[in-house]
Order: C-alpha cells, then sequence, then structure tokens
C-alpha cells in the first residue's frame, strides 16, 4: 500500500525536451489544507513554485528554480498567529537508480555540496510537487517569532528576601 502524497506533480524524465523545460505549478485549497496539517501550520494561503528541468546525465534530470509559499505561523513567544513567507531556492538533480548507486563512495572528510548524490528517478519519474513541498518546509522557521515580538527574561517584580537568606549567608566563604 502506497501512502497519498499531500502535493504530487508527477513528471517523466524521458519525456524532457533536449533544451528543458520550465513549469510552474501551484497547490490547489485542498493540497494547501492537507500540507498545513501534515506541517502543523495553522494554515497555507499559497504555494507555488516555478522550476526549469534539463536533462542531465543518462536518464537523470536537473531541476532549478524558486518555491514560495505564504502562510500562517504561531509565534514561539506569544503563541499568537502571524503570516510569514517561504522563498527558497531549488537546485537538485536526479538520476536513475543504478546511476545514483554506482558513485564511488568519498571519504567523509571531503564531501562538499558538489558532491551530493542525487536524488533517485523512480520508475522514470520525479515528483516536482513533493519537491516544492520539501523546499517549502526546509524555508519555515523553526522556532517562529511574531515581528515585534521579544522575549523578556527579566522578573515582573523585585524579588522578597527568602526565608533562608540566613542560611546561604552562613554558608558563603568569609562569612561567620
Amino acid at each position: 500500500m502506497t501512502e497519498a502524497k499531500p502535493f504530487s506533480r508527477v513528471a517523466r524524465v524521458d519525456a524532457l525536451p533536449p533544451e528543458g523545460q520550465t513549469v510552474t505549478i501551484e497547490a490547489t485549497s485542498v493540497e494547501r489544507e492537507a500540507l498545513a496539517s501534515f506541517f502543523e501550520l495553522p494554515a497555507i494561503a499559497a504555494l507555488t513554485a516555478t522550476l526549469r528541468l534539463e536533462p542531465w546525465g543518462r536518464g537523470g534530470a536537473r531541476v532549478t528554480g524558486a518555491v514560495h509559499g505564504e502562510l500562517t505561523q504561531i509565534c514561539v513567544v506569544s503563541l499568537e498567529p502571524f503570516p510569514a513567507t517561504v522563498d527558497e531556492a531549488v537546485d537538485v538533480r536526479f538520476a536513475p537508480h543504478a546511476a545514483a548507486d554506482s558513485k564511488p563512495p568519498v571519504a567523509k572528510e571531503t564531501l562538499s555540496l558538489a558532491d551530493d548524490e542525487p536524488d533517485p528517478v523512480i520508475d522514470g519519474k520525479i515528483d516536482l510537487g513533493a519537491l516544492a513541498a520539501e523546499f517549502f518546509a526546509l524555508g519555515l522557521a523553526p522556532y517562529p517569532r511574531k515581528p515585534g515580538v521579544t522575549f523578556d527574561q527579566s522578573p515582573k517584580s523585585e524579588p522578597t528576601d527568602s526565608p533562608l537568606s540566613d542560611l546561604v549567608q552562613r554558608a558563603e566563604p568569609g562569612s561567620n
């Protein structure tokens, strides 16, 4: 049994023109609602991606572009909802399983972003909707704070003398 994806737009890699193509995808209201639930957000007002797909290697593709989202988040300080925006650049390579698995291992000390393994092409297809949702999630603030809200840790009132303050003073070195 396969799990239904909240936002899916499948593209066939073998159908890409040699010069590539640009596609724009937009989540429907039902898809945005499902994604908001999945990401535990109050709402997603808009989610779009403009992506450039180009053939890459043998049976692979390179996807570049941008994801834009308008959403509502909850402030970690005030717990109030507030509007937020996500704008994330996309640059991902996809390769068939055999090509992705055939790359020789690289020592962890020498890894760079350029050495990042390509994502797999599955049954000759890539899911642009899932890719857009992934980059949307990467752009979410992990601890969202409503603009202008500050976290004040200072005490609200002056502390009163503790009933144990005499004991603390007696325990300090040099106080007899």
